[in-house]
């Protein structure tokens, strides 16, 4: 279990989060949603130690910047952050041998076959192009095979085939047991594979529920986010676009065109 409590990071007199809380239940796939710069990320960041921030962070009841903690976590950033010399098997050696993991070869190249990287064992990381580098920034988060995964965007930049292959890999994960937070604000990558979501805007968590929650009160996780961030409903947007149709005389068929197929009848009846 991770827990979130009040926790708070600014910049200055600038407030990046402000009293952000929220608990990632074991075995649960929770979607972090938000519009850009939203705080999405900072968050993130701070779980994984990278900012100080006030507030409290625990994971299995470790403070989140102890080792305890770092061991059970895992981390995809939205950017990859490779070495330019080193090449894809290299990438994924030092991986693996940084968190003393063995009998790790199979694991990697499971992986590089399922990224559509295994032809690119010996490129250089600045060779790859940026998607390619994605999956490779995919694969070095997913090796140790964490038992708690936090991603920031991590569809961005895939095609098709790595983006279908990622959908299926997390729901693996989902039915192994592992707890994932999936920070992104495409909010349709994402509709199918969520447990809980978690919603931000101006630093603050505006809504914490979960899909049984939304789905009983008959919404969408994308009537969800807008209402929460826009205060739109699905209702509000639907009625003046019918109300515009009925007072074109659309919905009746005296649609424009309509009207100048009669006008040109009549001129031809005259002349």
């Amino acid at each position: 279990m991770l827990v979130v409590n009040r926790v708070t990071k600014m910049y200055g007199k600038n407030a990046a989060c402000k009293d952000v809380s929220f608990t990632l239940e074991p075995g649960s796939l929770t979607v972090l949603l938000g519009p850009n710069g939203a705080g999405k990320s900072t968050i993130i960041k701070s779980i994984i130690g990278f900012l100080k921030y006030e507030g409290e962070i625990t994971v299995d009841g470790f403070p989140n910047k102890t080792s305890e903690a770092r061991k059970i976590m895992g981390y995809i950033p939205e950017l990859p952050s490779l070495y330019p010399n080193l090449t894809v098997i290299e990438h994924m050696e030092f991986i693996a041998r940084a968190y003393k993991m063995t009998n790790y070869k199979d694991r990697i190249e499971m992986l590089l076959n399922r990224f559509e990287l295994a032809d690119k064992k010996k490129k250089f990381g600045d060779e790859l192009s940026k998607g390619m580098q994605q999956k490779l920034n995919l694969c070095i988060g997913l090796l140790p095979d964490p038992d708690i995964i936090l991603m920031d965007e991590p569809l961005l930049g895939l095609d098709p085939h790595a983006i279908k292959e990622l959908k299926n890999y997390i729901e693996e994960m989902r039915q192994a047991g592992k707890t994932m937070l999936i920070s992104t604000h495409i909010i349709d990558s994402v509709d199918m594979l969520w447990d809980r979501t978690v919603i931000m805007q101006n630093g603050q968590v505006c809504a914490n529920v979960t899909r049984s929650e939304i789905e009983s009160a008959g919404k969408t996780l994308e009537d969800q986010f807008f209402l929460v961030t826009e205060g739109i409903s699905p209702a509000s947007v639907k009625a003046p676009v019918e109300a515009a149709s009925d007072e074109s005389g659309i919905a009746s068929g005296d649609s424009a065109f309509g009207a100048e197929k009669e006008d040109a009848e009549a001129k031809g009846a005259k002349d």
